[in-house]
């Protein structure tokens, strides 16, 4: 199947998931299953990982501006800015796309291979809806907390080393995350985590959607599902930035 044909698939399928719902009540009971599989169990990995990318941050741009002509508030501006435009939101997603997107597809696809949605087609039911579209909208939904779960934690963690550590006082650590602050910043990693999130929800859903074969082509689903979503997001990383910051 070619590009285009994929392309075409994939648009079928979301006019299919975003009709409306069968049932309102089976759509907001999956929708909190999802909404807990997605975001409750994804704020420890979070959480986690922002604390010591925020920690790295802090100790190697204070490595690296070590000059008497550069204020040492630098540092804390730094990791602030890098935390809130970049990692909370692209690279967050490239992170997520490993574990939620990877998911996404081998559930989706283990049930496709069963013929658990072939069940449910006979049953009457728009299976696309009933599978994708709680999955894409918890998403969606829970994406904007984790974000900020994880520009929190990463301020945190450089907070940490300058408390643990002789590199940077807190006071010069706090002045740095508190200069020149946008709020516009914050609205602006949102507003694309969600399109990320959208990206490999849906990009997921199609792969798991879409396998043939047995337990094999699941994998390999999971793995195209990761790979092609992250170069999608980094892809409209640079769109949005382009679009949204000039």
């Amino acid at each position: 199947m070619n590009a285009l044909e994929r392309v075409g698939d994939y648009t079928l399928l979301m006019w299919r998931s975003f009709s409306k719902p069968d049932s309102w009540k089976m759509f907001f009971k999956q929708l909190l299953r999802e909404l807990e599989k997605q975001g409750l169990n994804s704020i420890p990995i979070v959480v986690i990982i922002s604390v010591f990318i925020g920690a790295v941050i802090c100790i190697q741009m204070r490595i690296n501006t070590a000059s008497p002509f550069l204020p040492s508030e630098l540092t804390g501006y730094a990791t602030r800015e890098t935390m809130i435009l970049e990692f909370s939101s692209a690279i967050l997603c490239l992170i997520l796309a490993g574990k939620v997107g990877s998911n996404i597809a081998s559930e989706i696809g283990t049930m496709r291979i069963t013929e658990q949605i072939d069940a449910l087609e006979i049953m009457g039911v728009n299976s696309a809806n009933y599978l994708i579209l709680p999955k894409i909208i918890a998403f969606m939904a829970v994406i904007p907390c984790l974000v900020t779960f994880s520009i929190c934690s990463g301020l945190l963690g450089g907070m940490g080393v300058a408390y643990m550590t002789d590199m940077i006082t807190p006071k010069e650590f706090e002045l740095g995350i508190q200069y020149t602050f946008l709020p516009f910043s914050v609205q602006y990693t949102i507003e694309k985590s969600i399109v990320f999130a959208f990206i490999v929800s849906s990009i997921s859903s199609y792969y798991g959607y879409t396998v043939k074969g047995g337990a094999r082509e699941v994998g390999k689903a999971s793995t195209n599902a990761v790979v092609n979503s992250s170069v999608l997001v980094l892809l409209f990383d640079v769109m949005l930035t382009k679009l949204l910051l000039s």
